[in-house]
């Protein structure tokens, strides 16, 4: 569940300000879980509320078009969510502005989705903490829909996801802190637990001093305090825009798991890619015998979006499986 957005970009790493056009594609975070989700083979439904003209059915057209069913996406609202995003290279960053606000899911209630028809027979039920940062009416929305996903014992992940340019910290960990309450599996950077949640683990990330360890007492913290069944964090050195050090830790409350580590350069797009890891971790979390697989397929679906311009990660279950497995050669495949 979350907001659909159209996503404008100019080609490759152009700037906004020498451009006279840009592209449009679909995106947004939960959206592009739903895409990766039905790559891997899964019946994948997501939730929103878009207009009925035809920007609307543009971006509905774009989920379908990979698989995900749109049964769910309620119709009315003004106007789609938009956001610019501007890619990186080297020492410049990669920038993305928001014109989201008054959108059709931010002016949502509760009273426009039927929830216990949505969580019928469902599996698992994925937000992010983008949407209750939209707006105070779609926080309702998304705080109803955990309530009926738990009644229906449903499966619960979220990707912390703060977003500074949505909301501040104070607001975020007012909202998310008893939202936790609905959580089994908890994704997040250390940016992420501190800004949502308020703990702070005990590691340099932008300094590259990404042990497990100074994660440790973190999770367990988290773990007593909420009661996940999991707490997972991605682990990103950030040397430039176009280089990137990849990999992750997972905890079920027993024992701690890292991932093996990937060395991305050079980077084609990064946006999507916590999305593409929390998908990735879904599958393996459904499918996988143990949480370290699970872990090594995430990453591994994670680095691979990083080659692909564009929200979505469109990668099989195969090619994942074969990066997870070692082939990293990117030799032709004849």
């Amino acid at each position: 569940m979350g907001e659909l957005m159209l996503r404008l970009s100019p080609e490759g790493n152009n700037r906004f300000v020498q451009v006279d056009k840009l592209n449009v594609t679909p995106g947004g975070g939960e959206a592009n879980v739903a895409i990766s989700l039905a790559n891997y083979g899964h019946e994948a439904y997501f939730v929103s509320k878009l207009p009925k003209h035809e920007i609307g059915q543009m971006a509905v057209n774009g989920m379908r078009k990979f698989g995900v069913n749109t049964d769910f996406i309620v119709r009315g609202g003004n106007r789609v969510g938009l956001y610019y995003a501007e890619t990186g290279a080297s020492m410049r960053p990669s920038k993305v502005i928001y014109d989201r606000a008054n959108s059709a899911i931010a002016e949502a209630s509760p009273e426009d989705f039927d929830f216990d028809a949505i969580f019928e027979g469902a599996d698992w039920f994925h937000w992010s903490g983008i949407t209750p940062a939209i707006s105070d009416a779609s926080a309702e929305c998304l705080r109803q829909a955990c309530i009926a996903a738990k009644r229906h014992g449903v499966t619960v992940s979220c990707d912390l996801n703060f977003r500074k340019k949505l909301w501040t910290s104070e607001k975020a960990i007012s909202i998310m802190r008893p939202l936790m309450q609905y959580v089994d599996v908890c994704i997040g950077n250390e940016e992420d637990a501190e800004f949502c949640l308020g703990f702070k683990p005990d590691a340099d990330v932008e300094g590259g001093k990404t042990d497990a360890a100074g994660y440790e007492g973190i999770f367990r913290q988290m773990m007593q305090e909420f009661g996940f069944k999991y707490v997972v964090s991605t682990l990103r050195e950030s040397f430039s825009a176009s280089h990137n050090g990849w990999k992750a830790l997972i905890y079920d409350g027993k024992e701690f798991y890292q991932s093996r580590r990937y060395d991305i350069q050079p980077i084609i797009d990064r946006v999507g890619g916590g999305d593409s890891f929390s998908g990735g971790l879904i599958h393996g979390l459904l499918t996988k015998a143990t949480q370290g697989e699970a872990l090594e397929f995430a990453v591994a679906a994670s680095a691979l979006k990083h080659t692909i311009p564009g929200d979505f990660n469109l990668v099989s279950e195969e090619e994942v499986e074969s990066l997870a497995h070692g082939n990293a050669s990117g030799r032709v495949q004849r």
